[in-house]
């Protein structure tokens, strides 16, 4: 069930009647993460030559679980300090790593997520299923769940501008789906940069769901206007 109090308010607005958009993530929020992208990750840092359990990989990956749901492009440039042939080879290690992970059947869906989206789009509630994953990883994702035709829209950070904790995936399916108005846009993802991005698009409800990489208190501090012990209570709140 969903939990906190806060429940139709944040800073004096008023949480609006009508939902006609629901701006899901992917990794943590409707796909169970399990290690999966710590372990890619760890598998793409090993391929550049970064010892597992060496002070340069603790520190690296104090970062990833830092920066969970941040475009992961963007986290191989801050890990590379800036050198862009090698963030893009540790990307592309990333992305072969994560589809050697799912291609081993690793990737399943939240309990309920299906049930969740197919709830909400019923209701005429369109939904974008959004993620900080390249295109290839989130198709692979969505290909081996039987998901491609689950969602109205589904983007990752190329297609928007930018990724996470930035707007741009939020306000780039509002644009695409046709919405009237970002106040009847609800948003749910398991880390701070998933509430970030929806509160910078100015949805009114900004969910953080508690499946994934970030705990309770870690998503209140980050500014989420409702807590949601798993994505299946989001039709519940709307």
């Amino acid at each position: 069930m969903f939990s906190g109090d806060r429940r139709g308010q944040r800073e004096g607005v008023e949480l609006v009647s009508t939902i006609t958009l629901a701006v899901l993530d992917l990794a943590g929020t409707t796909v169970a993460d399990d290690g999966l992208v710590v372990e890619a990750f760890t598998r793409a840092m090993a391929r550049q030559g970064v010892e597992p359990g060496s002070p340069e990989y603790r520190d690296m990956m104090a970062h990833v679980q830092r920066t969970m749901g941040e475009s992961k492009i963007a986290v191989f440039r801050h890990l590379t300090g800036g050198d862009e042939a090698r963030a893009q080879r540790a990307n592309a290690d990333f992305e072969v790593a994560y589809g050697e992970l799912v291609d081993d059947g690793r990737c399943a869906p939240i309990d309920g997520a299906a049930a969740t989206i197919d709830a909400l789009r019923t209701r005429g509630v369109k939904v974008a299923l959004t993620t900080g994953f390249s295109r290839t990883t989130q198709d692979r994702i969505l290909t081996a769940l039987g998901w491609r035709d689950i969602a109205d829209l589904t983007l990752c950070p190329a297609e928007a501008g930018r990724g996470r904790p930035y707007p741009d995936l939020v306000l780039t399916a509002v644009l695409r789906l046709g919405i009237d108005d970002v106040r009847t846009v609800a948003t749910a993802g398991d880390t701070t940069y998933d509430v970030h991005s929806g509160l910078r698009a100015g949805a009114s409800l900004v969910a953080g769901v508690l499946t994934g990489a970030h705990d309770r208190q870690t998503l209140a501090d980050a500014g989420a206007t409702h807590l949601l012990d798993t994505v299946r209570d989001l039709p519940d709140l709307i």
